[in-house]
């Protein structure tokens, strides 16, 4: 078979790409290595992480909220097999509908390892062992990530597990370690300890969420004590060991020589993830991964070899599902001969744990790094008569503006579904608007936004109106 373009992989940024791609009049084929598409994030990544958070939050809020609202509940408890079959039909309808847009657009489908004979033969293997190769004039590679499993850690998928084996836990652990503070540990650990399991977290730096706003991570840190989350900071993880009912870990505090040693039902590994290359075949085209496993690409996401392109979390930048959408896309269009562009500083991240954490642009420490001047302005959450209502009162909203020109530098929130008011200052910043801007836009009363116009406020000649 004969195609414009091949794409290796079917995650949000493969089979965006290929919707792209096909809609641009490209002859445009997917191999995806799994019987379904959608890669990680549909299927153990973004999609079922957040099926999982939001029934552990209707559980907590019916056990621990409801009675303040007045509904008085007895018997509430966790059916942890229904609530992953729950998760496993969204997931399902999830990759029905990326089957579907790819039959829409008529795009290629095949199932296999997809690995380089040379830059413009694809060799498919199925699972079967049978072959088939596909001659390409370009190429993207966009394979995604794996978990990082270190071997001292003691990975054995039973006891010791990734996000990948926590989606799919049947029964409710009482007790799980986690290491790594970052987003899907915090995230995973949320579900977990909402629905009553004693969860510790251990991480390696002094903070959580290393790279994201200060403030914000310490708010977020507060209310995720007072679900009942143990936080051991600066700890190094030295060694793990699962047995047939229970794990150990042994850690060391980074200013002392004397070991601790936790017991859980289960350890979550969640310190990062690496670039997923694996059988590719690179090396038959030449092309060689970095110490971090990343392919070098250029500006136009093309790597060494010209027509070979790669996108997502097998290159530079952040590892995000919506990240790899926008390299999917940019990489269709120079195809057809377009020519677009993406600000990589206004890519939005997110944390899904409950309050919702979500930033774009700059930090102060990145600012202060670049001696940029700036001021900030901040607007907490129990001010707002929004979340007083729902009785969602931790968190805060930060804008950081230039000190001179009042342009927004950088927006930082934690809060109330803040991962979908974060898009109001994406979408100013897109435009370089000033503080000011953002504080005399009209903000519906009463809604969590107003907090953003508060901060803005404050940011601007120090005005808050609520505070």
């Amino acid at each position: 078979m004969q195609f414009d373009v091949t794409i290796i992989g079917s995650g949000p940024g493969g089979y965006v790409a290929a919707i792209r791609c096909a809609q641009l009049g490209l002859k445009t084929a997917i191999i995806e290595k799994y019987n379904v598409l959608g890669g990680t994030c549909l299927n153990v990544g973004c999609i079922p992480s957040k099926a999982l958070l939001d029934s552990s939050e209707h559980y907590h809020n019916a056990v621990h909220r409801f009675k303040d609202h007045g509904i008085n509940l007895t018997g509430v408890k966790v059916d942890m097999a229904q609530m992953i079959q729950r998760k496993t039909d969204v997931v399902d309808q999830t990759c029905k509908g990326v089957a579907f847009l790819m039959k829409k657009n008529k795009v290629a489908v095949y199932h296999g390892v997809g690995s380089f004979i040379d830059k413009n033969t694809v060799l498919v293997t199925k699972a079967d062992g049978s072959t088939e190769q596909l001659t390409t004039q370009k190429t993207i590679i966009a394979t995604g990530s794996k978990p990082i499993t270190p071997p001292s850690m003691g990975y054995d998928k039973h006891r010791v597990i990734t996000s990948t084996e926590a989606l799919n836990l049947n029964i409710l652990p009482k007790k799980m370690v986690v290491i790594g503070a970052g987003v899907i540990g915090l995230e995973l650990g949320s579900v977990f300890a909402r629905l009553g399991t004693q969860v510790d977290v251990v991480e390696y730096m002094d903070r959580i969420l290393p790279g994201m706003d200060t403030d914000c991570a310490k708010e977020l840190q507060k209310t995720l004590k007072s679900l009942g989350m143990n936080f051991y900071l600066s700890h190094a993880v030295t060694s793990v060991t699962g047995g047939k009912k229970d794990i150990r870990l042994t850690m060391t505090p980074r200013n002392s020589e004397t070991p601790i040693e936790l017991t859980a039902d289960y350890c979550l590994i969640a310190i990062g993830r690496r670039p997923y290359t694996d059988g590719l075949g690179l090396e038959n085209i030449g092309i060689q991964t970095d110490e971090k496993g990343r392919i070098s690409v250029n500006e136009h996401l093309m790597t060494p070899v010209d027509g070979v392109y790669a996108i997502g979390d097998v290159i530079r930048g952040a590892m995000l599902a919506h990240k790899a959408e926008e390299e999917g896309v940019l990489v269709a269009e120079l195809l057809a001969g377009q020519k677009p562009h993406i600000d990589y500083n206004l890519i939005p991240g997110v944390v899904y744990t409950w309050p919702e954490l979500s930033s774009v642009g700059k930090t102060e420490e990145t600012l202060k790094a670049e001696g940029i001047p700036y001021k900030v302005g901040k607007f907490p959450f129990k001010a707002l008569g929004r979340a007083r209502a729902s009785m969602d009162v931790d968190g805060l909203v930060k804008v950081i503006a230039h000190k001179d020109t009042d342009e927004l530098l950088g927006v930082h929130m934690v809060g109330p579904r803040v991962a979908d008011v974060i898009m109001e200052a994406v979408a100013l910043m897109e435009f370089r608007a000033s503080a000011e801007d953002m504080a005399r836009i009209c903000h519906p009363h009463p809604t969590y936004t107003e907090a953003v116009k508060e901060a803005a406020l404050a940011a601007t000649e120090n005005r808050a109106l609520h505070i």
